[in-house]
């Protein structure tokens, strides 16, 4: 059962083109198991169904002041639409109604309840690009974000009108991405900064080759993303993978190549830190020269090149921490699992290893399912087969109840 079940999401559509996605973002949210309802606009009605809307939430949806019925007529009440929601979205949010509310201005259902709501209201502007540049309308949105609500950013792009620029409604796929944030946030995460490496690294050898393992970076993914959700302030050094999430709350990015790279990111940040996760599969050796041309292999030269150690990131960790600072690494084994993962333990100085050991029936570089084992100078915790994002929330859980910070 989802975390977010039950959860009140009130989606309040205006009229810009951008509403044609809205059944699109109403799916992501049921998704999530959030209940969802939707009030809208009479102009929104000419660019998207109120029929599909309550198809895909199952609920009606919400349009008119005063409601008429076989010739009875009522109010329809937007204190109780306001009461209801948790959150509200506003989505797309035009500048006509972004210009009405901060002005007070009540003509319709919409603008009514959010008037009327004291809970969190993230509003995803939507316009062209002049329009949205209007300093008449960036004071808007500066309103709203002096009044506690939540503006998304307008990324740039393609417009309807042919132009290119700001004005673009924010990812759909973010817009649930910071509504999971606010509702999931927990408190030993609140001001807690957290350094995590993934992904594999590359070390050139010439301009078009390079040396580095199959690591995904699913897992350091996944461990972002759940952090990112807690509240916690991520910055996530990651190497080259096809797993990534742009835009996630309270995430700074920090790509990068090498190892050489990755570890001068991580000592930058780690003293400012309160604990490290050395999720990234590390290339342990780098050619010691590289060729400024490609290398032609009816040279031979791929044989006579050297090669010599990257550094240690995590061992160079575990030795410049300072009190307070919690050091989890990551150790891949084909044998002698626990023993090898002891050692790291110890030589590394890390409070925590999390070990994968690869054999027949347990393909980790590159499978979405996963048995680790936790190893502490006290203790192993073997965890059965699940998920690579189960094992991440359960490895947050793990750090928030045994890291007393």
């Amino acid at each position: 059962m989802s975390a977010l079940k039950g959860k009140h999401i009130l989606l309040a559509v205006s009229g810009g083109i951008a509403a044609y996605k809205i059944p699109f973002l109403v799916r992501l949210l049921r998704t999530e198991d959030m209940d969802v309802r939707v009030v809208i606009t009479n102009s929104a009605q000419q660019f998207v169904s109120p029929l599909t809307l309550a198809s895909l939430s199952g609920n009606p949806v919400e349009h008119d002041l005063v409601l008429k019925d076989s010739g009875n007529i009522s109010w329809n009440s937007h204190v109780d639409l306001a009461g209801w929601a948790d959150v509200i979205v506003v989505a797309p949010a035009t500048s006509n109604t972004i210009g009405k509310y901060v002005n007070g201005i009540c003509d319709n259902l919409l603008l009514a309840t959010i008037l009327s709501s004291k809970c969190k209201v993230f509003w995803a502007p939507a316009m062209d690009l002049d329009m949205f540049d209007n300093p008449a309308n960036q004071m808007n949105l500066e309103k709203l974000r002096a009044f506690g609500h939540i503006v998304f950013p307008s990324p740039s792009g393609y417009l309807a009108s042919g132009l290119t620029g700001p004005g673009r409604m924010v990812e759909l796929d973010l817009i649930v991405l910071r509504i999971r944030s606010h509702f999931l946030k927990r408190k030993y995460w609140q001001n807690k900064n957290v350094v995590i490496t993934s992904g594999p690294t590359r070390e050139l050898i010439d301009p078009v080759r390079f040396i580095s393992n199959g690591s995904t970076g699913r897992t350091g993914l996944e461990l972002v993303k759940v952090l990112s959700d807690y509240g916690a302030m991520v910055t996530w050094i990651h190497g080259p993978s096809r797993y990534h999430q742009s835009g996630l709350d309270g995430v700074t990015y920090r790509p990068v190549t090498s190892a050489m790279e990755m570890r001068d990111e991580a000592m930058a940040i780690w003293p400012k830190s309160h604990i490290f996760i050395g999720a990234a599969a590390v290339s342990d050796y780098r050619p010691k020269n590289v060729a400024k041309e490609k290398i032609k292999k009816e040279n031979a030269a791929m044989e006579s090149i050297k090669f010599e150690l990257n550094p240690d990131i995590l061992t160079e960790i575990g030795r410049n921490r300072l009190e307070g600072q919690y050091v989890l690494g990551f150790a891949l084994e084909t044998e002698n699992g626990l023993k090898n993962a002891r050692s790291k333990l110890t030589s590394k100085s890390a409070d925590a290893i999390v070990l994968n050991f690869t054999d027949t029936n347990n393909a980790t570089m590159d499978s979405e399912n996963n048995t680790v084992s936790i190893i502490t100078s006290k203790n192993i915790d073997s965890w059965p087969i699940q998920s690579k994002k189960s094992i991440a929330s359960n490895l947050v859980y793990w750090m928030e109840h045994n890291w007393k910070i």
